[in-house]
């Protein structure tokens, strides 16, 4: 079987980290089983470049860009259409191709939610019909997600629901460190400032919190010059906090330095609205943080089992209430974690499916 991948968002948050985490185990089946060729920045994918059955295309193309969706690299198009089966990490699918494709669709935020313009929404909105039409089968991370894509894209496609996990270098990055046993008076946010992520939420929940006793300072990893509210008042008194230490924004930062804010941190708190899976949560528990998260669907479904705790999605004074007690119970150890989440186990189901659709495909 030989695979074509679009590799274009290796490296970046979210899809590039579950690209990035399901690449490996695929990869291991090249030359003796299996066949790829990857296309994407050639310095990402240099890793694999010496392993046999392994081609490697440069390819600058922005996914979703009109080159990309009208003018695809003709000779990259070519390479493709020369494989059996073309399988992308994410819902874009360039133009040209003419084998089965399988394509993975991880949310659906933008029609869950309304956190682009209209026509933002629209434009996703037709993005997502047309890779349900054109994929043979639709992979996603969790059953929300595949239950959200059934609804609202009437997809009648086969959706197969392939689980986010831990990246290899978290695992690599622990074996050479060893957990500090005085840990900073630190609660840890990690995510963007895009509303489904509920850092409105969290915020004025801070506040409320220290007014009550709060021994802590809030690092939020991002950028505070993305941060926008129509609440005069409280941009003011979040200005004060940062500028008291309060509140820190740490902007971007390495895996390396994320992983050591893990450790660090008493408390991870995501109080998403709405996610696919949500990876944060399962990293800081790796680290034995304690973890207070929403209590929207999906975290439900993901860390059944796991010591999280949960507050109420969207109510301010509730993660106010629970963030003390939270804070406090992170001095007492974590019990073991369940081990639900496997890349590699993803990338076997991938591989197994893909092998399927193509023999589906020669036998109509």
């Amino acid at each position: 079987m030989k695979i074509a991948i679009d590799c274009r968002m290796s490296g970046k948050s979210g899809i590039g980290r579950y690209l990035d985490g399901i690449l490996p185990g695929m990869i291991e089946t090249a030359g003796s089983e299996n066949q790829f060729f990857l296309f994407g920045k050639r310095e990402r994918l240099k890793i694999y470049q010496d392993k046999d059955g392994v081609e490697i295309e440069e390819c600058g193309i922005k996914p979703f860009s009109f080159k990309d969706l009208y003018f695809f690299s003709h000779s990259i198009a070519k390479k493709i259409n020369a494989c059996d089966i073309f399988y992308s990490p994410y819902c874009n699918i360039p133009s040209g191709i003419h084998i089965p494709i399988c394509t993975t669709i991880h949310d659906l935020v933008f029609l869950d939610m309304p956190i682009a313009s209209l026509v933002g929404t629209h434009i996703r909105n037709m993005i997502y019909h047309y890779s349900v039409m054109r994929s043979a089968k639709i992979f996603t991370v969790s059953e929300f997600s595949a239950s959200r894509i059934r609804t609202l894209l009437r997809c009648k496609k086969p959706i197969v629901v392939g689980y986010n996990a831990l990246a290899k270098n978290l695992a690599d990055f622990k074996k050479e460190q060893e957990k500090s046993s005085s840990l900073n008076q630190i609660i840890l946010f990690v995510g963007n400032i895009k509303k489904h992520k509920g850092l409105q939420t969290l915020l004025p929940a801070f506040v409320l919190a220290r007014r009550r006793g709060l021994n802590a300072r809030l690092v939020i990893v991002g950028e505070s010059k993305n941060f926008r509210s129509a609440d005069k008042q409280f941009s003011d008194r979040l200005f004060d906090a940062q500028k008291t230490g309060d509140v820190q924004f740490t902007g971007c930062v390495s895996d390396e330095e994320l992983y050591s804010l893990y450790q660090k941190a008493r408390l991870l708190v995501q109080p998403s609205l709405y996610e696919g899976f949500g990876i944060p949560p399962l990293e800081a528990l790796s680290f034995g943080t304690h973890v207070l998260i929403s209590d929207i669907p999906v975290f439900r479904e993901i860390y059944d089992g796991y010591p999280v705790s949960y507050f109420h999605a969207g109510d301010k004074e509730d993660l106010a209430a629970k963030l003390v007690p939270a804070f406090n119970s992170a001095k007492e150890p974590l019990p073991p974690l369940p081990q639900k989440y496997d890349f590699a186990a993803t990338s076997a189901l991938i591989l197994k499916e893909l092998s399927e659709t193509i023999l589906q495909k020669q036998t109509q």
